[in-house]
Formats: C-alpha cells, structure tokens, sequence
C-alpha cells in the first residue's frame, strides 16, 4: 500500500511538470503569460466596464474587486477545461502503462492551482498598491479557495470521464463557461439586479457565493454575501453542500467510467 501511493506521487509530480512545461512551450513570454492573461482582461473589462460604463461606481476598491473576481473564475475555468481532456490527451499513457486514472485528472488540478497562487501574488500587490487596508477576515481566504477547489475537482473528474465517451462535452462546457461568466457578477455588482429572487438563485451557484464571499473577507465589507441574502437562514449553507455533492458525483462516476478508459480513447 505505501509503494502505491509513493508511485502515484512520484507519478503526480512528474506529470504536473510535464503539463506546466508543454503549456507554454514555444511561446515568446512562456511561464510570464500565467500572469499576462488575467491581468490583459482585466484591463479590458476594467477600461470597458469601469472607465466607460461605470460600474461599480458606489463599491470601494473596485478594481481590486473586480481582479479577484476574474481571478477565481479563471482558475475554476481553466481547471475545468484542462481536466476536460486530460484523459484522452493521455491515452498512450492508459494504454501502456496500468496507472490510477485519478492521478492524470489530479496533476491539471495543481497545474491550475501553481497559477492561481501566481496570480494571487499579483493580487496582493494590487491590493498594496490601492492601499486597500488589511481584514482579519482575509484568513477565511484560504478556505474560500477551497471550496472552488472541491467544486471544480467534481466537475473537472465528471467532464474527464465524459469526454472520453462524448467528444460534444468540449463544445457543450465551452458555452457553458461562457454563459457562467457573464450570470456571475464578476463584472458588475450582484446589487445590480434589483429582484431579490433573483438575488437568491444567482446566490445559489458556489461560483457566486465564493466569490463574492473573497470579496468580503479581503477587500471590503460592503460586499453583498449569501447570508445576507438568506438572512443568516439555513439555505446559506446551499452552495457548500452542493460543491460536496458535485464532488461526490463527480468521484463516483469518474470511477465507474475508469474501467473502459483504455478501450474507449
């Protein structure tokens, strides 16, 4: 039992090397463009949204705001999109080689997490340079990521396992990433949408709640949250039950569909 996991390790480590390398293999900037890309949408949203529109008009820090927001959403995006077909990407490898599927699904996940924890740097310096004051409740940050973390895993693992049989799951999750975006309030403020039932579905996506729960606990307290949406009410506990339900899911029919992998890919 010790050898096995020590292989399925050593195993992990080798291939989220492999994976960072041969992601920006052959680019000019390489490993600069794990900060490049959200730091060049957020100018774009910030110039279009910020400076023309002027959302966001009444929330302190704004910018930061909005930085955070993209930030976590890139990394649930990009976690998902790469696990997507992490399995088929590496069907030489199940073909060859009996190793535990999981552990390919595992190594996209820290990838994605390497760049969130670079792109949490720049968030800092952000935070330092608008002199946004320190919270205490910034320590709930830690946990916050975790959420999204659970929540993407039992997705990433479901969409892995599901696009070994259906090859339309790219193109289905791709417009789904899309329309998430833009029904998360990233961009503009949840106090936007003047329904409160509204209010209370949009709260009900985990994306949403993390989100907007970062917002809080590290940048300003005059970020609308789920409890107080619910009034401290039981249903605030939704979205955190649902990321361990999708995980729940997700591991169970990554699990049932691992079988047939090799002959499937």
């Amino acid at each position: 039992m010790k050898n096995r996991y020590r292989y399925s390790a050593i195993l992990l480590r080798q291939l989220v090397k492999t994976d960072f390398k041969l992601r920006y293999q052959g680019s000019v900037l390489g490993y600069a463009w794990s900060l490049l890309r959200p730091l060049l949408l957020f100018l774009i949203l910030y110039v279009v949204f910020v400076r023309f529109i002027r959302l966001g008009a009444g929330i302190p820090h704004y910018p930061v705001y909005l930085l955070l927001g993209i930030i976590i959403w890139n990394f649930f995006a990009e976690m998902t999109a790469q696990s997507l077909g992490s399995i088929v990407g590496r069907g030489d490898l199940l073909r060859k080689i009996n190793i535990p599927r999981w552990v390919i699904v595992f190594s996209s996940s820290i990838s994605a997490l390497i760049n969130l924890f670079l792109n949490l740097l720049v968030f800092i310096v952000f935070l330092l340079i608008n002199h946004v004051d320190l919270l205490r409740t910034t320590l709930w940050l830690p946990l916050i990521l975790l959420e999204v973390y659970i929540f993407a895993l039992g997705l990433s693992l479901f969409l892995a396992a599901a696009y070994v049989r259906f090859r339309d799951m790219n193109y289905i999750w791709e417009v789904i990433l899309q329309a998430g975006f833009y029904l998360t309030p990233i961009i503009y403020p949840i106090t936007l949408i003047t329904n409160h039932t509204l209010q209370k579905v949009i709260f009900l996506n985990p994306m949403t709640q993390a989100i907007q729960d970062a917002r809080y606990s590290s940048i300003t307290h005059q970020t609308v949250t789920i409890a107080q949406i619910y009034d401290g009410g039981p249903a605030k506990f939704i979205p955190y039950a649902l990321s361990v339900l999708v995980l729940i899911g997700g591991l169970a029919y990554f699990r049932r569909q691992s079988k047939s992998f090799a002959e499937e890919i």
